[in-house]
């Protein structure tokens, strides 16, 4: 293994973030052996100096936009305690105090008298629900009479419990913690949907890296071609001054001048550009400075890489991406939804008991004690209730059903578009690593013809415009050649994110690494 060192970022609970730095990764230009960097430059406190393995790091760390998406999951989580918190116990409590003042007839029947009662009622329950479609209940309940009439004041205690039990809607343990699966399901949605706006993420820096570093190749070859302009129009006039050459062949290289200005002037604005989001992607500090300068580090030659069979690169796509594993993990939700909703048809059928003991006094204690005496209740019994039609739930299952069946067919329809995905991806590495060694023979024989041009111009064989034209012909194979030195980098990290694999290309662990495996479709549902 080259040289290098091991750097660790733990962010949360969800990203552990492990790249080895080996030497900088580079853009190849064979005619631009030289890195892009000024020792000078980088000694200004003011300059972010880095190379593509810690700009990786850095925007991992820092780019808001990943801030932002980095919490959803833990969001989402929340809906997962939502939906287990219907099985969680219910404590209930209750007083209600009472004073009733009224008329009523005598004990003796001859008259009537006033009545005062004062009375109490008390109640605390525990209750809980089963995902067997059970629920037990434990109640204490207590009550307090005193009348005017009576000397002595009643109190009753009763201690019960009761047991309801689903018969067909509700037993289905599948259908109870249906909701609950999804929630957690869509936790891990909102994981794989993070893995997928990270892989992006990643993608645009190391693009921006590179087209950052282009922008600032184009100007240099730009401002070479402006003095070459420019030489070439100086030595025009010099040949005009002696007669050697007609006056009219100093436009077209004043034309050259002007238009290689031009083009510097829109590289630099370019750059400048390039800059600004390269900023914003890195994110280098919490308050960005927008003026401060980059340095890229990097050497001149490409990476050695071989790529796999392109069939391979399909099959790690279609375990890999995020995407598809998204909706894999939308048809698990599909299928509980059919099982939640088939459930639903059933008549709702519960058989409850009831069980309790209450003891009787004139005082709290008192019936407290009598408890254990022989009096109790016991209740137990049917219900049943069925809407005559049943029209919601059968809409509700049938919707459930169709659904699942388009996300199939969805999937399907995924599964061909992530294979023109990546062999599209796979076909535009291959060319543009055969572009580089192209674009480099045209830059060499451009150049050829430029001095063949420029000799042929100083014996008096050839014009200043054909000079002009050979000298735009070498700066635009210039340029090519740069860019398909850019654009194989760039195309390699596309494929890699296209099959999904970029993060662990990059030793980025984070969650959705784990292919999802969906059962084999059951259609009797």
């Amino acid at each position: 293994m080259a040289a290098g060192k091991l750097a660790c970022v733990l962010f949360g609970s969800i990203f552990l973030i492990c790249i080895f730095l080996p030497s900088p990764v580079s853009l190849a230009a064979e005619s631009q052996s030289d890195t892009l960097s000024d020792p000078e430059a980088a000694a200004s406190e003011n300059t972010l100096k880095i190379g593509i393995q810690e700009a990786i790091l850095m925007a991992m760390e820092n780019n808001r936009s990943l801030m932002v998406e980095r919490m959803n999951p833990d969001i989402i989580r929340t809906l997962e305690k939502e939906e287990r918190a219907v099985f969680d116990p219910v404590l209930g409590a209750e007083i209600s105090p009472r004073r009733s003042v009224s008329d009523r007839l005598s004990r003796a029947g001859s008259s009537t008298e006033s009545q005062i009662v004062d009375s109490a009622t008390g109640s605390l329950s525990l209750s809980k629900f089963f995902p067997t479609g059970t629920t037990v209940g434990l109640e204490g309940s207590t009550n307090y009479t005193d009348s005017s009439l009576y000397s002595d004041t009643f109190t009753s205690n009763r201690l019960g419990v009761t047991v309801t039990q689903a018969i067909l809607q509700g037993m289905d343990v599948r259908a109870n913690m249906a909701s609950v699966r999804q929630a957690e399901i869509d936790t891990l949605i909102s994981e794989y949907e993070l893995r997928g706006f990270t892989e992006i993420l990643l993608e645009e820096v190391e693009s921006q890296f590179w087209d950052y570093i282009l922008a600032q190749k184009q100007i240099e070859i730009y401002t070479n071609s402006l003095s070459l302009a420019e030489q070439q129009m100086t030595e025009a006039q010099e040949r005009i001054n002696i007669g050697e050459l007609a006056e009219i062949e100093l436009a077209a290289a004043q034309a050259e001048v002007a238009l290689r200005r031009e083009n510097l002037i829109n590289a630099r604005s370019d750059l400048a550009k390039e800059r600004l989001n390269l900023l914003m992607q890195l994110n280098p500090s919490p308050e960005i400075d927008w003026n401060r300068d980059v340095i890229l580090q990097y050497e001149s030659l490409l990476p050695g890489i071989e790529l796999d069979n392109v069939e391979q690169h399909v099959q790690v796509a279609l375990q890999m991406r995020p995407d598809l594993n998204q909706a894999r993990l939308q048809i698990r939700q599909g299928d509980l939804e059919v099982v939640k909703t088939k459930n639903g048809l059933l008549p709702k059928m519960d058989f409850f008991i009831s069980f309790g003991k209450t003891g009787y006094s004139d005082t709290f204690d008192s019936s407290l004690r009598n408890l254990d005496g022989e009096s109790y209740d016991v209740t137990l019994g049917l219900s049943f209730e069925y809407p005559t039609s049943n029209q919601a739930a059968r809409a509700r299952y049938a919707r459930a059903v169709v659904s699942r069946q388009q996300m199939r067919k969805a999937l399907e329809n995924l599964i061909q578009l992530v294979q023109v995905d990546v062999r599209s991806a796979y076909i535009e590495v291959t060319r543009a690593r055969e572009q580089i060694a192209a674009t480099a023979a045209t830059r060499n024989f451009q150049e050829e013809k430029l001095r063949a041009e420029t000799e042929k111009f100083r014996v008096g064989k050839s014009t200043s415009l054909l000079v002009a034209q050979a000298q735009r012909d070498l700066v635009a194979s210039q340029i090519a050649e740069i860019e398909s030195s850019a654009n194989y980098l760039k195309a390699l990290v596309a494929l890699y994110r296209l099959e999904g694999s970029l993060l662990q290309r990059r030793g980025i662990s984070a969650p959705g690494t784990e292919p999802v495996i969906l059962d084999k479709q059951n259609d009797s549902d």
